[in-house]
C-alpha cells in the first residue's frame, strides 16, 4: 500500500510536520538516513517537545534501503545540499500521479523539477523553529508560518488538501506567490545565518549589529526585486521596510522593522539558528552555500552588488571548515564592511 504522504528527512522540519500529519489521522511514512534516529523512532515513537508540553507520534519509519518501492505525495525535508541526490532517488519511485513538495530552506524547487517535472513539483515556504536534540526527539522552539502553492504557478486541489491535512499543526497559507515568501525568508535568513558566526542569542546579535544585518537584508531583497519577485510579509518580518528609502524612520524603516523582529525572536524558545547547531553541536557542513548560490547567481546576472552576502557565505564556509572560530568580532567586521 502506498502511503498518503512519505516524508523524506525526519529532522526538525520533516519530523515536526510528519508528527502533526499523523496526529491528524493522515497516513504518513517517514524515511531517514540516520540509523540511530530511525531506531529511536521505531522503539519509542517521535517525540516533539514544544513550549506548551510535548506530543508523541508512533508512525512507520525506514531507511532509504527499506523504503516503499512506490511513492505518492512526497514531503522533501532534507538539507538543501542533498536535494539533487535525494530527488534523483525519489523520481523513479513516484507514481504517475505522485508529486514532491519542498519543505526546505532555500530555492530548491527548480532542482526538484529537473528530476520530476514542474507539473509534479509543489512549492512551499516553511518558517519553523525546531531542532533535533536527540535521536527520536525534536524540540519545537516556536511556530512560524507555512505557505503552499504550485511551482508551475497558481494553486490546486492537492495544495489545498495538504494545507487541510496539516490542520493539527495549524493553517498554512495557500498562495500563488510562494516565491515571494521564499525570497523574503532568504533576506530574513541572512541575518540568522550571520548570528551563527558568534555564540549568543539570535535576537541579541541582530539587535547589536544592525548596520551589517540591515545591509545583508537589503542586498538579498534587492536581488529579489531585480528578479521581479513580489515580496511577502511573514511572521514578524516585513521586507518592504528594509528596502525603504535612506533615512526612513519609525515603523516604516529598517530600525522599526528590526525592533519588532527582535521582540518576536525574544518570545521564541529557540535562541540559536540551525546553522549554529550544525557547526557548534553536530560538527557538519551547512546548507548556506547551496541556499545562497541562486542569490549570488541572480545578483551577478542583474549586476546587483552583494558584497556583504558574499562575505557571509565565505565566512560560514571558513567557520565550518575550522579556518576561523566563532566570535562576535566577525559581526563587528560585518558592520565595518557594511558601513564602508
Amino acid at each position: 500500500m502506498i502511503p498518503t504522504y512519505t516524508v523524506v528527512g525526519a529532522g526538525a522540519i520533516g519530523g515536526t510536520l510528519a508528527a502533526h500529519l499523523h496526529l491528524a489521522g493522515v497516513d504518513v511514512h517517514l524515511v531517514d538516513t540516520d540509523p540511530e534516529h530511525v531506531a529511536a523512532i521505531r522503539e519509542r515513537g517521535l517525540r516533539i517537545e514544544h513550549p506548551d508540553g510535548e506530543l508523541t507520534a508512533r508512525l512507520p519509519i525506514s531507511t532509504p534501503d527499506e523504503a516503499p518501492e512506490r511513492l505518492g505525495a512526497v514531503l522533501l525535508a532534507v538539507k538543501a545540499q542533498a536535494t539533487d541526490d535525494v530527488t534523483a532517488w525519489i523520481a523513479p519511485r513516484l507514481t504517475t500521479d505522485g508529486w514532491v513538495v519542498s519543505m526546505q530552506n532555500g530555492l530548491n524547487e527548480a532542482t526538484i523539477a529537473r528530476h520530476v517535472g514542474p507539473e509534479r513539483t509543489v512549492a512551499a515556504f516553511v518558517d519553523l523553529f525546531a531542532d533535533v536534540v536527540a535521536p527520536g526527539v525534536v524540540k519545537d522552539g516556536g511556530i512560524g508560518d507555512i505557505a503552499l502553492g504550485e511551482f508551475a504557478g497558481g494553486t490546486s486541489d492537492r495544495v489545498r488538501t495538504l494545507a487541510d491535512d496539516l490542520r493539527h499543526w495549524g493553517r498554512p497559507v495557500v498562495s500563488d506567490n510562494v516565491q515571494g515568501f521564499l525570497w523574503s525568508k532568504l533576506g530574513f535568513g541572512a541575518m540568522l545565518v550571520a548570528t551563527a558566526l558568534a555564540d549568543d542569542d539570535m535576537g541579541d546579535l541582530i539587535d547589536r549589529h544592525r548596520v551589517g544585518m540591515h545591509a545583508l537584508v537589503r542586498e538579498v531583497l534587492s536581488v529579489a526585486r531585480a528578479e521581479g519577485v513580489v515580496l511577502e510579509d511573514f511572521d514578524a518580518f516585513t521586507p518592504g521596510a528594509y528596502l525603504a528609502p535612506d533615512g526612513a524612520t519609525g515603523d516604516d524603516g529598517p530600525d522599526g522593522a528590526t525592533d519588532a523582529l527582535v521582540a518576536w525572536l525574544g518570545r521564541q524558545t529557540k535562541k540559536r539558528s540551525g546553522i549554529w547547531r550544525d557547526i557548534a553541536v553536530r560538527g557538519r557542513r551547512t546548507e548556506v552555500p547551496t541556499q545562497y548560490a541562486p542569490v549570488l547567481a541572480a545578483a551577478e546576472r542583474h549586476e546587483v552588488p552583494v558584497p556583504s552576502t558574499r562575505w557571509l557565505v565565505e565566512s560560514i564556509v571558513r567557520l565550518e571548515t575550522g579556518q576561523i572560530a566563532m566570535s562576535e568580532d566577525h559581526l563587528v567586521e560585518l558592520d565595518r564592511r557594511a558601513a564602508a
